[in-house]
């Protein structure tokens, strides 16, 4: 520790390394407070963290430079995030048949993801394929529970449609991107190893839901209110494991980032594990995450997004997210009315933390090119400041509506 100060103290490098990290930090908090300046406007933090690391980056103000400390920050929020994605998967408690249809829906989106970058890299797209594809293929979950329960629409049947588009949205493109993305392996040896992480994930998950000593138990108890913080310590040690058990296997880290998502949120699905949540939420909203998407904007390409043929592309990705996300609200068609449906595609469409994190993969190994990768991100910015705009107006005549209570609710949550 001693020595680490020195060199970001003492040496002239050091020092602009710190002075960096201080600009990035200043993002972090402003981003927060810019997103609610306005008492009727609420901007989507995501967007403003992005912008401003465009500011504070080299292609604006130019007064913060990536160094190894950033990137491995904003590597760490990445792992945070899709964390949090896994455990916003368990704690939404989605029925099973709204996950099951979402589900379905997501495979449609694929398909027509798939065929369209396919048709954009044959007429000169430089990106490979299958990582559009999967990104027009993406929801923004945790974007959209906010947005839906200022509407009112949480518990209404539309509400319960979107979290089942949502989850679909963000539990399949992960595991897509995490077989596709391996090359260690054939393909059929991924899938293999794939389906035996599942198992182990699966095993880990049900051993800590089965065996949960008293005196463990006390100790988690006693130390969430003190500064011992066993519960929040355990959480991140699961994370830091399965990110290294997927690692090892050839795995993309997010894949083990995801499921410990799952485990911690099965070890947390209870009134007691608000308060363990709550602390994870501050490391990881407060800070990791982002420090991410700050660091994002600034290594976006700004210059070649601005451009007449970079606008003229993000338009474009901005229709393809509609058209490919939106056709799965069709699967809906027969129970909501026109109006429900539309915004149901709205919000569906709606993604940018994943796609951001997809196209940051793909442009690290080179599949994809800064000037579609700004493009694709600069949609998705769109995404969410318009879609859901419109969207919560076109549900607002159903948000007072309320599900039908179950004859037996046994078997209806996830």
């Amino acid at each position: 520790m001693t020595s680490t100060l020195v060199v970001l103290g003492a040496a002239p490098a050091g020092t602009e390394q710190l002075r960096s990290i201080v600009w990035v930090l200043l993002a972090v908090t402003l981003g927060a407070l810019l997103s609610r300046i306005h008492g009727r406007l609420v901007l989507p933090t995501v967007v403003v963290e992005i912008v401003l690391g465009m500011v504070i980056g080299p292609e604006v103000l130019d007064i913060a430079t990536v160094n190894q400390f950033i990137v491995f920050l904003a590597n760490s929020g990445l792992a945070m995030l899709f964390f949090f994605a896994g455990l916003e998967v368990v704690e939404k408690h989605v029925p099973p048949r709204e996950v099951a249809r979402g589900s379905m829906g997501w495979g449609i989106s694929l398909a027509i993801g798939l065929a369209l970058g396919i048709l954009l890299q044959g007429t000169g797209l430089d990106a490979e394929w299958w990582i559009v594809g999967v990104a027009l293929a993406t929801t923004a979950l945790g974007t959209l529970v906010p947005i839906l329960s200022d509407a009112g629409l949480l518990p209404t049947p539309l509400g319960r449609a979107i979290l089942g588009t949502g989850v679909a949205g963000e539990f399949w493109p992960i595991v897509f991107i995490s077989v596709f993305l391996t090359s260690a392996y054939g393909a059929r040896a991924e899938v293999v190893l794939l389906v035996v992480f599942g198992m182990v994930v699966a095993l880990g998950a049900w051993l800590a839901l089965r065996a949960r000593p008293p005196r463990l138990v006390r100790v988690l108890q006693e130390t969430v209110r003190t500064t011992g913080q066993t519960a929040v310590r355990g959480s991140i040690f699961v994370l830091a494991l399965l990110v290294y058990i997927a690692v090892e296997a050839g795995f993309e880290f997010v894949l083990g980032a995801f499921a410990a998502g799952l485990v911690v949120g099965l070890l947390l699905d209870s009134p007691d594990g608000e308060i363990v949540r709550l602390r994870l939420e501050g490391i990881g909203f407060g800070l990791l995450i982002p420090f991410y998407f700050v660091y994002t904007g600034m290594t976006f390409d700004l210059d070649s997004l601005l451009t007449a043929e970079g606008l003229a592309l993000a338009g474009l990705f901005l229709a393809l997210l509609l058209v490919t996300r939106g056709a799965s609200a069709l699967l809906w068609s027969r129970e909501f009315p026109r109006r429900e449906t539309l915004a149901l595609a709205l919000f569906g469409a709606t993604g940018l933390p994943l796609i951001v994190a997809i196209v940051d993969i793909g442009t690290d190994r080179g599949e994809v090119s800064d000037a579609v990768a700004a493009s694709i991100i600069g949609a998705g910015m769109i995404s969410v400041l318009v879609y859901p705009f419109i969207a919560t107006r076109l549900a607002a005549p159903f948000a007072g509506e309320r599900p039908e209570e179950p004859a037996d609710r046994g078997d209806t949550e996830y």
